[in-house]
């Protein structure tokens, strides 16, 4: 094994890490695997046909379901393409560390990264999705629905495995949102609007700070935790490179190890979450009368919420003093599309709460909903609850105290009926994110555990970089921000490099730089152009 000093660039000898990764699995591991994965699945799919079969009127004719199965297909290769591109950070430390065998680093990363899908709260889910075109969105059934869908998805996946190919840890983030970028302009050219009308460009702009400073922050942050340890923790045996195949001294090990499985999982509590919400649209498109209200919402939540809708649109109305418009949907359309008040905007979010209201009470329940009012029941609440959000967002109406309290139960009430994910969409994406992380991650994992910097990462380089990566991607979930697993914790080793005066491989930071700038317009580009090709097809 080299010194410390010896560089592991191009000529220098093959790790001993590198060597134990080209070593096969033990096939007992991954019999128990697949069997678990095979488990997931079934349940997924039986789950998914009971939903349906309870939801329909009749059978799913042959076509949508053809289309249902393809959807579901392409979002759920798009979470096997993120877990083995960017799920193969969280295992480079442990692996180049000797705390963790590569196939037991794996096999532990995918399960945690399961964990965090599966207990995530969807606010990044739905973050995304309010990128999307209104108009998309409100009509994501038709012809130019699934046009968006396949086109964003298809996208991320193509520009993913490309830089997958080359082992540069470009971001799954920054890809989907450049892919819903490019949607949202071809869609506004296509209407004969401008390129700027079809972004949400402020909940863009709030997005991309996050992507965009992530990178910079780890890199920061991970550099000062490396000096600040080096200055208060006096253990030689921490700055040192691993000798060989032993491992590190016990408490080191320990904290790699747990660094490791946070990283996991809040990527899977992160990145998990951007593939759920898009499966949900192709599902709401596909088969409203199962996805499009919550059916699972409890009778007596269901009383609670036509009660608070009928007593906030009362208190609005008190407020206001002003009559409905003749358009309510088409008011806070217009409202949630272009972000410009009118006087008209808060009336209108009265009359259709208190219209609401009165479709729930009457049916008494959100499964029996007709079919025929399901889709618009479904956006008159999405309307409604988005409008109250980007109101209270930008301070524009000024309530009471009281009212403003009811105003809030209403778009807890909506968000409960509309902005779910059901356990096995859940199950399914992290049976994906699992996948991929066992099959692809070698890649990424020889970039950023030896070609990042000069040297041998150390133990306190490790523990430093995974301890800033599982902060900082644990806060952004918490705040509903979609933040780069790939670019955070790569930055955040080479900030520990340089803070040790390692040594940069450079052609390496070129090429991760040069990932991270040309990922968005590449995914504009190919987003864009997908979108224009699948509209005519569909």
């Amino acid at each position: 094994m080299q010194s410390s000093s010896t560089p592991i660039s191009n000529g220098a000898p093959v790790s001993a890490a590198r060597l134990k990764m080209a070593q096969k699995p033990n096939p007992l591991f991954m019999l128990a695997f697949y069997a678990l994965v095979s488990l997931g699945l079934l349940y997924s799919g039986w789950q998914l046909v009971s939903d349906v079969q309870h939801a329909q009127t009749s059978s799913l004719a042959f076509a949508p379901f053809v289309l249902l199965v393809v959807a579901m297909l392409i979002a759920l290769g798009f979470e096997f393409v993120n877990g083995f591109h960017d799920t193969a950070n969280a295992v480079a430390t442990v692996i180049y560390t000797n705390s963790m065998p590569p196939t037991i680093a794996v096999m532990w990363s995918g399960f945690f990264n399961f964990l965090g899908v599966l207990v995530s709260s969807g606010a990044v889910a739905f973050g995304i999705i309010a990128l999307l075109p209104v108009e998309l969105i409100l009509k994501v059934g038709s012809s130019a629905g699934f046009a968006m869908v396949f086109a964003l998805l298809l996208a991320a996946i193509i520009w993913n495995l490309g830089t997958w190919w080359f082992g540069l840890p470009a971001s799954s983030s920054h890809t989907l949102i450049g892919s819903i970028i490019g949607v949202g302009v071809a869609n506004a050219l296509m209407n004969g609007k401008a390129g700027t009308a079809g972004v949400d460009w402020e909940q863009a702009t709030k997005i991309g700070k996050s992507l965009l400073l992530s990178p910079v922050l780890g890199f920061i942050c991970a550099a000062s935790l490396f000096l600040l340890i080096k200055m208060m923790v006096k253990k030689p045996e921490l700055y040192k490179e691993p000798q060989g195949d032993l491992p590190p001294p016990l408490w080191i090990r320990a904290l790699l190890i747990l660094t490791c499985t946070g990283v996991s999982f809040f990527h899977g509590s992160n990145d998990g979450q951007k593939g759920m919400g898009l499966i949900m649209l192709i599902l709401v498109g596909i088969v409203p009368m199962a996805y499009a209200l919550n059916r699972a919402m409890p009778a007596d939540k269901v009383i609670e919420f036509a009660a608070v809708a009928e007593v906030a649109q009362t208190a609005i109305n008190k407020e206001t003093n002003r009559p409905a418009p003749a358009d309510s949907r088409a008011v806070l359309t217009q409202y949630v599309e272009n972000k410009k008040f009118t006087p008209d905007v808060v009336p209108a979010v009265a009359a259709l709460a208190g219209q609401l209201g009165q479709d729930v009470k009457l049916n008494g329940s959100l499964a029996k909903v007709p079919a025929e009012r399901v889709s618009n029941v479904r956006n008159d609440m999405y309307l409604t609850s988005e409008a109250i959000r980007i109101m209270n967002k930008k301070h524009e109406v000024k309530f009471t105290p009281d009212t403003a309290d009811k105003v809030t139960a209403l778009q807890k009430g909506l968000d409960a009926a509309t902005k779910f994910i059901p356990l096995w969409v859940k199950i399914a994406v992290a049976i994906a994110l699992g996948m991929g992380t066992m099959v692809g991650w070698r890649r990424i994992v020889i970039t950023v555990g030896e070609k990042i910097g000069k040297t041998h990462m150390s133990y306190g380089q490790g523990a430093s970089a995974e301890l800033v990566a599982m902060a900082m991607i644990g806060a952004a979930d918490m705040y509903g921000l979609p933040v780069s697993t790939t670019h955070v914790l790569s930055s955040g080793v080479a900030g520990t490099m340089a803070a040790n005066k390692s040594g940069l491989q450079w052609s390496t930071i070129r090429n991760l730089l040069l990932a991270w700038v040309l990922t968005l317009p590449a995914a504009i580009i190919l987003a864009a152009s997908l979108y224009w090709v699948l509209y005519h097809l569909f």
